[in-house]
């Protein structure tokens, strides 16, 4: 199997990170098979067997982390040096990378609304329209258009997985602002911050009972801003080169690697987990060994290349595959066969994989380019710090999220 990061990708430049394009498709490709087979086909659920998939929510908060990590990489000189001067360049950056994506799945859920209504309307002479409020509304549109679903997804949400982005957008109005002090602050400090940010992980899991899945209202701050934050200090550590030499060892991370997989199969609790994922990034983004060349293989850099894609349009093809099967008069899915629901999951995530790698190219990059033109960003005006280790690399440029319901 090819295992050279740049045959049939451009080549990455010096500073973009390691290994994390393969992570992020992952855990997109996990988030996925969560919707699907342990919620869509109930026929499907392997949760006697093993939690690995059943807990396959924790990817947002894998995504969460990264996301610190990586805007703390692109972003920690800059706004060291001026927050008024990169603020608006920032934010054209987010909205460039997000929305254009965002848009047109939503845009295909409406259109796809509409049809139903007029099919409807041919066949019975009546149509019931699109509600004022509730999911799939006229107000959820609006939010939507607007990024804010987030705040009340149970409410706003067209495309379910939409609510981590609108929730993510929340963090970045207020990451340049908190990004200084806490890039200056001493090792003490720092320490403190850690213990806060401990605390507030552990607040979401006592109100919540150790449920991280939690997707709806304002509880979802307490799960990204934290996790988000965490990611700046993981950064911190990794550029102070203090554990580099030990995390590059294959041997701590295929061992971080394995404490993820037995605590995820026996369903460990969703507050050791986020940890673990914490260690995990450390580990990909540090190691320079085998560990690295597996994550460096071009069909997972590929899977991390179009993993924003996956994530929104994941929500859009289980929409059409709804209406797909109620128009067979499916309407409950446990009474699919264990082996139908296996072949329509097959279907549903090979749709996905060729839709996405589809919109990535016609959409991502086209309109990223496009936007950043017409807002007036600077694409150049922010250089992140070179990056000299071997291994695979991961582009700070690609939005992290993200998950689920």
């Amino acid at each position: 199997m090819d295992t050279c990061p740049t045959r049939g990708r451009p080549k990455p430049p010096a500073h973009q990170l390691h290994s994390l394009t393969s992570l992020r498709g992952l855990a997109a490709l996990w988030v996925v098979l969560f919707h699907y087979s342990a919620i869509y086909f109930p026929r499907l659920d392997v949760g006697d067997y093993t939690s690995l998939i059943a807990k396959g929510y924790l990817a947002v908060d894998l995504f969460f982390m990264l996301s610190g990590f990586v805007m703390t990489h692109v972003y920690y000189r800059a706004f060291s040096e001026s927050i008024t001067k990169h603020y608006r360049n920032f934010l054209v950056a987010r909205i460039a990378r997000l929305y254009p994506l965002h848009l047109v799945v939503l845009l295909l859920f409406v259109a796809t609304a509409f049809t139903s209504q007029l099919l409807l309307y041919i066949k019975t002479g009546s149509s019931q329209g699109i509600p004022l409020e509730g999911p799939r509304s006229f107000s959820a549109l609006v939010a939507n258009l607007f990024m804010l679903q987030g705040i009340a997804a149970g409410q706003l949400s067209w495309n379910y997985p939409a609510w981590s982005i609108s929730i993510e957008f929340i963090a970045y109005l207020g990451f340049p602002f908190a990004l200084p002090a806490i890039w200056r602050a001493n090792a003490p400090v720092k320490f403190v911050i850690t213990l806060f940010l401990i605390a507030a992980i552990g607040l979401l899991a006592f109100l919540t009972k150790d449920n991280f899945n939690q997707w709806d209202g304002p509880i979802t701050l307490l799960r990204c801003l934290p996790e988000f934050i965490l990611g700046t200090l993981l950064y911190s550590v990794y550029r102070s080169g203090s554990y580099n030499p030990f995390l590059r060892r294959d041997s701590v991370a295929m061992a971080i690697l394995a404490a993820v997989f037995l605590t995820l199969h026996f369903g460990g609790p969703d507050f050791l987990i986020a940890f673990l994922f914490a260690g995990l990034i450390l580990a990909a983004v540090s190691n320079s060994g085998v560990f690295a060349r597996w994550l460096n293989i071009a069909p997972l850099l590929w899977l991390g290349d179009i993993s924003y894609s996956l994530y929104l349009l994941h929500g859009f093809v289980q929409f059409l595959a709804t209406k797909f099967l109620e128009s067979f008069g499916f309407h409950d899915r446990s009474d699919l066969s264990p082996s139908l629901s296996l072949v329509l999951l097959t279907v549903m995530v090979a749709a996905c994989l060729i839709s996405s790698a589809i919109t990535y190219w016609s959409v991502e990059t086209v309109w990223r380019s496009y936007l950043r033109k017409f807002l007036g960003s600077d694409a150049h005006a922010v250089q992140p710090p070179a990056i000299n280790n071997a291994g695979p690399e991961g582009s700070p440029e690609l939005a992290i999220l993200p998950q689920p319901k």
